[in-house]
């Protein structure tokens, strides 16, 4: 049995593991070009009693941009400064 393991990272939301045994490499790829996995952790091919990490070239397929991880979640830094300085406006 082959399947593949695609972990989403939702920041401070925690992560989200998606598996699913009929989910084929190609639809994984067209789900990553799609947009519909987006900030994935990682990419994991389990076949028989292998675990392989497909990541890069899955992304490579998908022709995604490598995105550094500290530009992975700067909507919620954003808005843990904003919170910051409205505490801080109070005192």
């Amino acid at each position: 049995m082959q399947y593949f393991v695609v972990m989403i990272d939702y920041g401070r939301r925690g992560r989200e593991a998606i598996v699913d045994p009929e989910i084929t490499r190609r639809e994984v790829v067209s789900r990553v070009s799609s947009g519909e996995y987006q900030n994935i952790s990682f990419i994991h091919e389990i076949a028989e009693d292998s675990v392989e990490d497909v990541t890069e070239a899955i992304l490579a397929e998908a022709a995604l941009p490598e995105i550094r991880s500290e530009d992975i979640d700067l909507q919620a830094s954003h808005l843990d400064h904003a919170r910051d300085l409205r505490k801080h406006e109070r005192t």
